[in-house]
């Protein structure tokens, strides 16, 4: 058995040792305390909501039949460096701001004014007419309906009555008034509905402002339960006479009709403890709150009416807004949009009509200089002619873009027409969803 001698040890020399071991410490990086990233800001700035003015008084009237003055570029510009520009800022913003927070049902209606019940009531008015104005057969076609042309020759007999009945009793006033009322169902000639229609409802109710017939204390019943009625009395003339969207962007637009239910809408969300704007994408929160909240109710109106199924396929832009983190987010959007492709839009804007209540400025161009006909005598087709460079240009409305294309047929007409194809199934799910 081998001893412990067999095998000694023999001891490392001294110059092999180290007299200092190696700090391997200064080879590692430097560590640093993770700061948490600035988002990135939005380079459009937030649009402010300039100071509502007081209604004018009645001796600085002279009202006069309402017409276009945004004809060229310039009277675009004209308008947006106007006094006018920030009323109706003013105005739109002032709706929005009233309702924050505010369910639809915080409005009862036995606090209303008795103005707004008129309103109300004139807006019943209109939903009887269109049910005594059938539409004409019209072998399944998705465009305009031309018995819209025989309800808004209807409502020529009767909207003087109403007006009257909301306290004008002026023959001028009531005309100046009426042609944003019957401006804000849609067109006569092009048999279609947009944004811009929406916006000559809103300016209708400025008009009651200007005359002192509503007050600011009405804004919240004005938005929550005047406005809403008058979605509901739009989506049953859509759906009746199947209205072309007025310049609609198709798929890539927030929405083929409407704007102002998502700005409204998004204000009313403001601070809400559970909704978030990715709620939209879920059946039971619509269901359960659509009735209260405008946002929630013109998206499940949305769905309802394209003929596939998700927010993705046919509607994107919602789709992509419902990632934003807060409805603060979605509503400074919202009004930053309404800026952008409303206000600022002249596709848009040239059809806005301006007369003593909502006043154009010194410069603007006039109808009767230019020899363009009047919004009410537009030859069928909707070519509308516009000064762009020094020249006439004749420009159509009812588009793909900003300008000249083909028509656009109503999504709730294809909508209609293929639950008559396929007895009233539901919505197609896209094969790869």
């Amino acid at each position: 058995m081998p001893s412990a001698t067999d095998n000694p040890v023999h001891p490392i020399p001294a110059s092999l040792i180290p007299t200092k071991p190696a700090n391997l410490s200064a080879q590692l990086p430097k560590l640093t305390p993770r700061r948490r990233q600035t988002p990135p800001t939005n380079p459009v700035p937030l649009p402010k909501t300039p100071t509502l003015p007081a209604p004018p008084t009645s001796t600085d009237l002279n009202f006069i039949r309402p017409t276009r003055r945004i004809l060229s570029p310039k009277d675009h510009d004209l308008f947006l460096a106007s006094k006018t520009y920030d009323l109706l800022l003013s105005f739109v913003f002032s709706l929005t701001e009233s309702v924050r927070d505010k369910r639809i049902s915080d409005v009862k209606r036995s606090e209303l004014s008795p103005t707004v019940i008129q309103i109300l009531q004139t807006l019943d008015e209109v939903d009887k007419v269109a049910k005594q104005c059938p539409p004409e057969e019209q072998g399944g076609s998705r465009f305009g309906n031309k018995g819209f042309r025989n309800f808004l020759d209807a409502l020529g007999n009767e909207h003087e009555g109403w007006h009257r009945n909301l306290g004008l009793v002026d023959a001028q006033a009531i005309e100046e008034t009426s042609a944003y009322f019957l401006q804000s169902l849609g067109n006569h000639t092009r048999i279609d509905y947009g944004s811009g229609h929406e916006l000559n409802f809103i300016v209708w109710l400025l008009c009651l402002y200007q005359l002192q017939l509503i007050t600011p204390a009405d804004f919240p019943a004005l938005v929550l339960h005047v406005f809403t009625r008058y979605l509901t009395l739009m989506r049953h003339i859509q759906s009746t006479y199947y209205l072309e969207p007025a310049g609609s962007h198709g798929v890539w637009g927030l929405d083929d009709y409407q704007f102002l239910p998502f700005l409204f809408g998004s204000s009313q969300l403001l601070h809400h403890p559970f909704i978030r704007p990715l709620s939209i994408h879920q059946t039971l929160i619509l269901d359960e709150y659509a009735h209260d909240y405008m946002y929630l109710g013109q998206v499940a109106f949305v769905n309802s009416v394209k003929n596939v199924e998700g927010l993705r396929w046919h509607s994107p832009m919602l789709d992509d807004i419902s990632a934003a983190k807060s409805w603060e987010k979605v509503e400074g959007g919202m009004r930053r949009m309404f800026v952008a492709e409303v206000l600022r839009k002249l596709p848009v804007m040239q059809h806005f009509l301006f007369g003593s209540l909502v006043p154009a400025v010194e410069g603007m161009s006039k109808e009767e200089e230019l020899g363009v006909p009047s919004e009410d005598e537009e030859t069928e087709g909707g070519e509308v002619v516009v000064m762009k460079d020094g020249m006439k240009h004749v420009h159509q409305q009812s588009s793909w873009g900003d300008c000249c294309g083909i028509k656009v047929p109503s999504s709730i007409g294809a909508a209609q027409e293929m639950k008559k194809r396929t007895g009233g199934e539901g919505l197609r799910r896209v094969p790869f969803d």
